[in-house]
């Protein structure tokens, strides 16, 4: 194409080459410099694309005043503080039979220019040649309470199995282990345990020696330190102030850092500041397999706690709920040695202050009957009863995702966003959106969020003294009363009992109810024996006036198979009609071989309901069910009719005679 240069400043093409199209022409301006619309800018300060990049992120202010910047009159200076906070973090990871930590440095090891100067350890005395070894010479990385978005980035870059899902939530696998491994728990039997802690027939808690402990541990710290980076995440259990629990986790994935910067209380930076030496730190190989030779070892998994060092080994499972149960599992040793009842259970409290604490099982509706948009939630699923009133013990959610609709559960649907983990759940390839009706990899899904998250959530998670004590049952047997008020007795019974009835498939395909029991609503955690923490629930009750309830979410007018469940729009009435207090004004009448008490009728529920034997056809059928129940009860709480609470046994002779009686 050619093109004729014109005087004068003009510029136009060769019409005669381009017939049709009309002439363009531009003028030469007055003022040469003057362009039209400039949208340029100031060229970047930056000569190379590593220093653009520099520019793009702004680095974090030094950090926030310091509450008590002296240290015997002395100023910390920042650098100080931080060297503090790496000699704290390489003394968790020093092995014992080493004089020193490891070298740590903070930072990602991909963004890392040079080999960062270290200080060298001083030793007192001369140390022989020997123990140098090639770990001694490495350099791990201390990635410190990253925040999600630097966590979702080294997720997605590191780990395979990461993506983040259409809702912004990040999509993890947790390996071959999708769910607890219960019987490769093992807890350190010592002097300090000894006496404490439940052993025996029906206890979670199964013994190993302290030798085996620091084997598994010495392992774990071995792996932790081959990294290039590790994960340290310093956060908090518990949302009373006055027994707040500092925590350590040390993990080698980005899942497990997110998870638990989800699930425990989350500092703030002066509270990180002042944070010091941990009361309780997690060591999560969960990567590398323990030795199958060690003593005590039955897989290549192992959970272990050892209580009197405040330490925990997880090997061979990347399964993240290890550390939120194990931790949950040390609440329950530390809290009731301060006179605090640790709870398995839901908490809500209402407009007025009144707070329901719920129990139930797997099933049972604890989850769905706890989030009421009419209340506050205090927490899902770990709390603590105090003198000074309810407390959760953690800062987020682990919500079940299996057939999860924004219909049912719109509260949980909304709470995976961007910071929510997804744990072993499918998506579609192209779009990234997650089917949770999808098994292919577990039916065990779950989703774990801060508790923020929840629009109606109680921040702080505290609350003044529980009006109602809430125990959940799904019998499916269909001979417990949709309702029944509770004596104190009955409450400990019931309590220790922690009973609901699954419907398994038999050998030849017939589906039938299956008992189950779960002391305390939680057996799988519990450290002491169930009678202790079932005596201190009495005992506030008691001095705070709280009233117990049996709330059976099962079946009604027969067994499942022959009966149906119990609308879940009448379980709602019941627990409205609970938190207003209105069932305390109901008429009662006693039940037979259970003994419970029944209201005679009840605004919004059919009164025929309210008494299981009505809804039956067949009475005899009704009666022998009932019996049969009955005799599992007392089967079950065998266990426990040995055991003795303080010198005498006229409390656990008070609590049984409060079973079924025929």
């Amino acid at each position: 194409m050619a093109s004729n240069g014109v005087g004068n400043g003009e510029f136009s093409f060769d019409n005669k080459r381009r017939t049709g199209l009309p002439k363009i022409q531009t003028q030469k301006t007055e003022d040469e410099n003057v362009v039209c619309h400039d949208d340029s800018a100031t060229p970047v300060k930056a000569q190379t694309l590593e220093e653009l990049h520099s520019l793009q992120k702004k680095k974090s202010a030094p950090t926030t005043p310091i509450k008590s910047p002296h240290v015997f009159g002395v100023a910390v200076s920042e650098e100080e503080r931080q060297k503090q906070q790496l000699q704290s973090i390489s003394a968790s990871l020093a092995s014992l039979t080493r004089e020193t930590g490891p070298k740590v440095v903070k930072g990602d090891p991909a963004r890392q220019a040079e080999t960062p100067k270290v200080q060298r350890p001083v030793h007192h005395h001369h140390t022989p040649a020997l123990n140098i070894s090639d770990s001694g010479l490495k350099f791990t990385h201390i990635l410190y309470n990253l925040s999600p978005a630097e966590l979702y980035e080294q997720a997605i870059k590191y780990e395979k199995g990461s993506f983040i899902t259409s809702s912004g939530a990040l999509a993890t696998l947790s390996g071959a282990k999708t769910g607890r491994s219960p019987r490769d728990k093992r807890v350190v039997r010592d002097e300090t345990t000894e006496d404490d802690l439940w052993w025996g027939k029906g206890s979670p808690n199964i013994e190993m020696d302290e030798q085996t402990f620091l084997i598994n541990r010495e392992r774990a710290v071995d792996y932790l330190c081959s990294l290039e980076k590790v994960f340290v995440n310093d956060q908090f259990l518990n949302w009373d102030p006055n027994n707040r629990i500092k925590v350590r986790i040390v993990s080698a994935r980005a899942y497990h850092s997110l998870f638990m910067h989800n699930m425990c209380i989350r500092p703030t930076p002066e509270e990180l500041e002042d944070f010091g030496t941990p009361d309780f730190t997690i060591y999560n190989a969960g990567q590398f397999p323990c030795n199958r030779y060690t003593h005590y070892m039955t897989s290549s998994t192992s959970i272990d706690i050892n209580l009197a060092r405040r330490e925990m080994v997880i090997l061979g499972t990347q399964y993240a709920g290890e550390m939120k149960k194990g931790l949950f599992g040390v609440m329950h040793y530390l809290m009731p040695k301060r006179q605090i009842l640790s709870l398995h259970s839901g908490c809500n409290m209402g407009k007025e202050g009144d707070v329901a604490l719920f129990f139930g099982l797997s099933g049972t509706g604890k989850t769905t009957l706890s989030t009421d948009h009419n209340r506050y939630l205090i927490g899902d699923d770990e709390h603590c009863w105090s003198d000074h009133g309810v407390s959760n013990i953690e800062g987020g959610c682990y919500a079940k995702c299996i057939d999860l609709a924004r219909e049912k559960e719109p509260d949980i649907w909304n709470a995976i966003k961007f910071g929510t983990v997804l744990e072993n759940v499918v998506f579609e390839e192209h779009t990234r959106e997650v089917d949770y009706t999808d098994k292919s990899v577990t039916e065990n899904t779950r989703a774990a969020y801060p508790i923020e998250y929840i629009p109606n959530a109680k921040i702080p998670c505290v609350g003044p003294h529980p009006k109602n004590v809430i125990l959940l049952a799904c019998d499916a047997f269909g001979v417990l009363p949709p309702v029944s008020k509770l004596n104190l007795a009955q409450t400990m019974y019931h309590f220790i009992s922690g009973y609901t009835a699954l419907v398994a498939g038999t050998e030849d395909g017939i589906k039938e109810p299956t008992a189950t029991f779960s002391a305390c609503f939680g057996a799988a955690f519990i450290m002491l024996h169930p009678t202790k923490y079932a005596a201190m629930l009495a005992e506030k009750m008691l001095k705070h006036g709280a009233t117990g309830w049996l709330v059976n979410t099962g079946w009604s007018g027969g067994s499942y198979g022959s009966g149906s469940r119990i609308k879940l729009a009448y379980t709602r009435k019941i627990i409205d009609a609970i938190h207003s207090g209105d069932l305390l004004k109901a008429e009662y009448k006693k039940t037979e071989v259970f003994g419970l008490e029944i209201p005679t009728a009840l605004e919004g529920v059919p009164s025929e309901i309210l008494d299981p034997v009505n809804t039956w056809p067949d009475k005899k059928a009704h009666k022998d069910t009932l019996l049969k129940l009955g005799g599992l009860f007392r089967k079950n709480f065998e266990v426990f009719t040995n055991y003795k609470i303080g010198s005498d046994s006229n409390l656990t002779e008070e609590i049984l005679a409060a079973g079924p009686n025929f």
